[in-house]
């Protein structure tokens, strides 16, 4: 009885041969072959991340809860979030090792890049795109950057340090995602992608000829280069597979197109919207959303008529603060209906919100100093144990890279490092 139950819920390896007389034969693919799990129900759930960054701070005292832990009383921005309280972590004292410069301190918030202040700055790569570079291929699109507001700042860089432009339109958007591409389109997009790879065949060749020539060291740096030719490789067979298969149906309405870039609720809800769609249907499983609000003047916001930036330097004065603190409510309620929205959803019987890690923050842990330590970040949902308010030093900050390193091992990729990551954060642990 034990061997049957043994048996029948581990799997046989997939290269399983038969072997007699010195001749070797490839079985055919067998159930016990398949994993137990895939016999016996629904596959796990994929992982999925969205990384959000307000780039004008956030008001602290209006975040920050005073009490430790989960019996902590709600701020006025968390009252708003009240519904998701039991999973949520709101981190206290975290900053990203050697991140300056204020404002310019943007750049650098998925890629934890120090130094930003200085002229000679040069970006790393971003979270999200280590995730779509491991994960990417198993969706349409392996990471989608999105922005709010009046310009275009994103969150996501390249390996090259180079920002990848962001589509604030959610027109096209959407039609990036549910609508189909002409003949010409494809064509073109083939073409494209053949071009990528004959380059590819180019520095391949190029980079052998140049092995021969080097030392033991710059051999083991080519080799690094090889293997992320062959990712890349791989990634592109996976864009051509893609191509001939149709997007999605969705039943919701073409959305109109940005037509004031200072209706902040509108077009936060626009893009939320959309990218819980591309979510549920799986067209990606990676987003990064930049929420500029540095030239946006959100008139439609009761009480507000400043500019959004001229608010962040408020000098403590009472109106100043009473029309930000507008402002940030207004995300925050967005932020909230988001991740009801994700709870709604049901992906294997469970909520879309348990398998999807969603990140919140800013740069800046106060805009009207400009400072970059003690940030205001919180986690939601991904099924993380959640602890409620989790307390570092506010003087000697934790660092908030760590939580990266989370991050991608929640989603699955091994890791043991990120940026100024250098293990996993220390009181957040995975279901």
């Amino acid at each position: 009885m034990m061997i049957r139950r043994a048996f029948c819920t581990k799997a046989l390896p997939r290269r399983t041969f038969l072997k007699a007389a010195g001749i070797s034969l490839a079985l055919p693919l067998l159930d016990a072959m398949r994993p137990a799990l895939a016999r016996g129900g629904e596959p796990p759930a994929p992982r999925r991340f969205v990384g959000m960054m307000t780039n004008m701070g956030i008001i602290p005292q209006y975040f920050f809860p005073q009490q430790e832990g989960r019996d902590f009383e709600l701020t006025p921005y968390l009252e708003i979030l009240k519904a998701h309280r039991n999973d949520l972590t709101i981190l206290s004292g975290v900053s990203l090792p050697g991140v300056d410069g204020g404002h310019a301190s943007e750049k650098s918030f998925l890629t934890g890049a120090p130094g930003a202040s200085r002229g000679s700055f040069k970006n790393s790569v971003s979270l999200d795109q280590i995730m779509a570079e491991k994960m990417g291929g198993d969706t349409r699109f392996p990471t989608l950057s999105l922005a709010i507001g009046n310009e275009s700042l994103g969150l996501s860089y390249t390996r090259s340090g180079s920002m990848i432009p962001p589509e604030r339109s959610p027109l096209k958007l959407y039609q990036k995602l549910f609508v189909e591409n002409t003949a010409k389109d494809q064509a073109a997009s083939r073409l494209r992608l053949s071009e990528d790879r004959s380059l590819l065949d180019s520095l391949r060749e190029q980079s052998k000829r140049l092995e021969k020539n080097v030392g033991a060291a710059d051999r083991d740096r080519l080799d690094q280069y090889f293997t992320s030719v062959r990712d890349l490789e791989r990634r592109l067979a996976k864009s051509e597979e893609w191509l001939g298969k149709p997007k999605p149906k969705v039943a919701v309405p073409i959305p109109e197109d940005v037509k004031d870039g200072n209706d902040l609720a509108t077009n936060s809800r626009a893009i939320f919207d959309l990218v819980r769609l591309a979510l549920e249907t799986d067209s990606t499983r990676v987003v990064t959303i930049c929420v500029n609000n540095a030239s946006v003047t959100p008139t439609k916001i009761a009480g507000v008529h400043t500019n959004t930036h001229e608010l962040t330097h408020h000098g403590n004065r009472e109106e100043k603060l009473a029309e930000r603190r507008q402002i940030e409510l207004t995300q925050f309620s967005a932020l909230a209906e988001f991740l009801t929205a994700l709870r709604v959803v049901r992906e294997n019987a469970q909520p879309l919100f348990d398998q999807t890690s969603v990140l919140y923050g800013t740069n800046m842990g106060s805009a009207n100093s400009h400072s970059n330590d003690n940030l205001p970040v919180l986690l939601a949902g991904g099924g993380f144990k959640h602890v409620g308010h989790l307390v570092f030093d506010r003087k000697k900050n934790y660092p908030l890279s760590n939580l990266y390193v989370s991050l991608l091992q929640r989603m699955g990729i091994e890791a043991g490092n990120f940026s100024s990551g250098s293990s996993t954060m220390r009181g957040l642990a995975m279901t």
